[in-house]
């Protein structure tokens, strides 16, 4: 028998594999597909202190081995989550993470503050890195010093475990991490989606009503591969890998470059139990493997 599990401060995954936020709406629309309590967690896409519209239309569209999307943040806000999302958790067996957006370091403090006092929140996942946001965002990612104070300011007022979700587009994402290392996050989740844009020819603009997108799926993998191996040597706080795992062998991958948990995003677009899959597959990996424990794959490609 193969343990799966993996510790996180007091949280306890029952397995690595988790839902990316953005990509699994709420968590409680999937129940419908699977138990989503056989996942290791559930992150809910970005929520805000307020209501957000999001991105004017089109907002998606698929591109070769991926798909670039300019959502921008739309969501419920806090209020209805608490009141229609939370309490359908309650029978759930699993780690309910929320990703949190604020447009300035206040609204990222005063949501994390006001979240702080549900139980049925395991922890909360700190977006600095969407780039479909003229506030905020990716904005804030790019700043070392202000994921130090953002990150610092979140610490003083929730007890809850924080992870910071970085972002790609930067010069060295190590350096961001270590910054959130250093103001006492307890994880990073890297990486998001990187820019990109698509031209439609019969128009001759840009497809996305905003222009830009960002950019998931298969062919973002080797990149974020990349910056957790990088990311791994420089910090020593757990590393969430995501960004374009859509097969047991990608997963194990991430977690010999140094990830100890990771999170699956576009691929639920295109079969939504592939979590499961994915999760059967590791422990056939380990088993075949005769290895007893996930947690003695990280890192191992650093050997």
């Amino acid at each position: 028998m193969v343990n799966l599990s993996v510790k996180l401060n007091n949280l306890i995954f029952k397995n690595p594999v988790m839902s990316a936020s953005g990509t699994f709406g709420y968590g409680i629309e999937y129940n419908g597909f699977f138990d989503i309590g056989l996942l290791g967690g559930v992150i809910v896409k970005g929520l805000s202190l307020n209501p957000r519209q999001g991105n004017p239309p089109p907002r998606i569209i698929e591109t070769p081995c991926g798909m670039l999307n300019s959502i921008g943040l739309q969501n419920i806000g806090y209020k209805k989550f608490i009141s229609d999302i939370l309490p359908q958790f309650d029978n759930i067996d699993t780690n309910l993470i929320v990703n949190i957006y604020g447009g300035e370091i206040g609204e990222f403090v005063e949501l994390a503050s006001k979240l702080n006092d549900y139980k049925q929140i395991a922890a909360l996942e700190v977006n600095v890195s969407c780039p479909n946001v003229k506030a905020g965002g990716a904005t804030f990612g790019k700043d070392p010093e202000v994921v130090f104070v953002l990150v610092s300011s979140i610490k003083k007022v929730c007890e809850k475990p924080i992870i910071v979700k970085l972002t790609p587009n930067v010069t060295d994402i190590a350096l961001i991490a270590q910054a959130a290392q250093s103001a006492k996050a307890d994880a990073v989740s890297l990486i998001n989606t990187i820019t990109g844009m698509v031209i439609d020819t019969k128009t001759k603009k840009p497809f996305l009503g905003n222009k830009f997108g960002g950019l998931s799926g298969p062919a973002i993998y080797p990149v974020g591969l990349r910056m957790v191996y990088e990311t791994y040597e420089k910090i020593n706080i757990p590393i969430i890998g995501v960004g374009g795992i859509n097969s047991p062998d990608i997963a194990i991958q991430y977690f010999l470059a140094g990830a100890s948990l990771i999170q699956i995003g576009t691929a639920n677009f295109v079969e939504p139990d592939i979590a499961l899959k994915i999760i059967k597959g590791i422990r056939r990996y380990l088993e075949n493997e005769k290895i007893d424990d996930v947690g003695k794959l990280v890192g191992l490609a650093h050997n």
